[in-house]
């Protein structure tokens, strides 16, 4: 930036120049030139901040949107599809029953996770393995339990 003592020496210079009529002339041009762009710069700038505040706004609604047809989509999957926990046919149940939840799958999670099928986790104690015991056979996985002995005899012969 120029000092008091060049600016001094700038302003003699110009005076000599332009003469003393030219001088009001030119101060008048440059003043209505910095006032221009002053206008200029302001009037960019608020229309660049403006255009921003568009962009987040459309962001923000976008957003918003989405989100709902999450909560839409979530709303309308846990009404359509109960969740249920269920036994695999052949497992043995426990009396409790509340270890097979003990994974975090309960019915507020899977609703707030709105997501698919419902699996629930098994623990190990509760599954029953063909080593240990014969599997059911086919009228006693379909509900049947009483099941008369010929119809045994032939779902194990079926199996074999």
């Amino acid at each position: 930036m120029l000092s008091i003592p060049h600016m001094i020496v700038v302003f003699v210079i110009v005076l000599v120049v332009f003469g003393p009529q030219k001088l009001p002339e030119l101060a008048r041009g440059l003043g209505k030139l910095m006032a221009e762009f002053r206008k200029a710069s302001t009037d960019f700038k608020s229309a660049f901040e403006e255009e921003m505040r568009d962009l987040e706004r459309q962001a923000r609604e976008t957003e918003r949107r989405k989100a709902e047809a999450a909560s839409a989509s979530a709303a309308a999957a846990a009404q359509t599809q109960p969740a249920t926990l269920a036994t695999p046919s052949g497992a043995e149940t426990q009396a409790g029953g509340g270890e097979v939840a003990a994974g975090g799958a309960t019915e507020a999670g899977i609703t707030e996770a709105g997501a698919g099928p419902v699996v629930a986790p098994v623990t190990e104690g509760n599954v029953a393995r063909e080593t240990e015991m014969e599997a059911p056979s086919a009228e006693q996985a379909a509900g049947n339990g009483s099941a008369t002995p010929e119809a045994q005899a032939k779902a194990q012969k079926a199996d074999n």
